[in-house]
């Protein structure tokens, strides 16, 4: 899977302004009793020799290059006869979807869906040898027409310089048209590259096309929606709309979103503390291998906040999160007490865990 042009690094700073928010405070290093260890309450002091707050992991928005992507396939709003290659995409049988797009545009040189569910396959090599050159033609010619997902989609092909000359001038235009038609995940791209000149105005426009994209449940938008909101730039403060549009990217299955709601859930930041209700979405981003949610969870379990006290399932999520890098000497220091027994229940777990794909 590859990320989409120059939006990782973009989200990467964004991601960065919140890190302290998805890092759990460590207790006083003189006192080993925690004080009521918050699962990201950034109030509190980091001790000397602490870990490193660890940013997010930048995600992937689903994108042409992404495999079954199917966000620019679309079929044609006429309400009339079934889109039958479409219909052959969505099943996974490529080579009847390009069979038939085929047969479509032979029958109307101007149908722009075919066009891009034809750029789609060759760009991703579905149904069809891989050839970039060959999905930027059928993306030009969809775009032509007037079809927003195909511009999109070569707005990001000329910033990658994927099947034509690198060009980012040309691909924040092509970004630029398809984001005023609506298409939501242009407004998402086009977001991100405003976010990053640092301009008060274009954090105000960046917002507004975050909310374009959030709207139309684009799990990345919603989290970095909320994540304006948490801070303030290029809307109001207001941590209770950020809860909002976190507990929407969670539920649209965005782990960063996923993560950040049970963080503010946790501190009562935006709307009602509720630790057991944190806890379970702690749990259920650490099973699905956020090593910042697999943190909280083992300090969550090592004193019984959220979820009953159990220093095995603690070391446990300790060891899976350490294995991603995400080290916690308090932890370390805290479950130095356990039995051989429960070290090795506690290794046993963590393995299993870790080979959960």
């Amino acid at each position: 899977m590859r990320r989409i042009p120059r939006a990782a690094a973009l989200l990467a700073c964004l991601i960065g302004q919140t890190a302290g928010l998805a890092a759990a405070p460590n207790p006083p290093a003189q006192n080993p009793a925690p004080q009521k260890p918050g699962a990201g309450a950034p109030q509190t002091p980091r001790p000397p020799n602490a870990p490193e707050v660890l940013k997010a992991p930048v995600r992937d928005l689903p994108s042409p290059y992404t495999p079954n992507y199917a966000g620019g396939a679309r079929p044609p709003a006429t309400g009339g006869t079934p889109d039958f290659a479409y219909g052959a995409y969505q099943r996974g049988q490529y080579l009847t979807a390009f069979r038939e797009a085929t047969k479509r545009i032979e029958a109307d040189r101007k149908d722009g869906a075919a066009m891009t569910l034809l750029g789609e396959l060759y760009n991703q090599g579905l149904g069809t040898k891989q050839d970039p050159v060959k999905a930027a033609e059928w993306y030009r010619l969809a775009a032509a027409q007037g079809e927003s997902a195909a511009m999109a989609s070569l707005g990001l092909m000329a910033m990658d310089g994927r099947g034509m000359p690198k060009d980012p001038k040309a691909g924040r235009r092509w970004l630029e048209e398809a984001a005023g038609k609506g298409q939501p995940t242009a407004a998402y791209n086009l977001a991100l590259i405003l976010l990053g000149t640092g301009a008060e105005a274009d954090q105000a426009r960046a917002a507004t096309l975050f909310r374009k994209a959030a709207e139309a449940e684009i799990g990345p938008a919603q989290h970095d929606l909320g994540v304006l909101y948490l801070q303030g730039r290029g809307v109001p403060k207001d941590p209770s709309q950020a809860a909002e549009w976190f507990r929407r990217a969670a539920d649209n299955g965005d782990l960063a979103g996923e993560v950040e709601f049970a963080i503010l859930l946790f501190n009562g930041i935006g709307l009602p503390k509720d630790e057991a209700r944190a806890a379970r979405y702690f749990l259920h981003a650490a099973s699905r291998g956020n090593a910042i949610a697999q943190n909280r969870v083992a300090r969550l379990y090592a004193v019984g906040r959220g979820v009953p006290k159990n220093v095995v399932e603690a070391a446990a999520w300790n060891l899976t999160a350490a294995a991603q890098g995400l080290s916690d000497s308090w932890l370390d220091q805290t479950l130095t007490e356990l039995s051989t027994e429960e070290r090795n229940r506690a290794e046993r777990l963590a393995g299993d865990r870790a080979n959960v794909k």
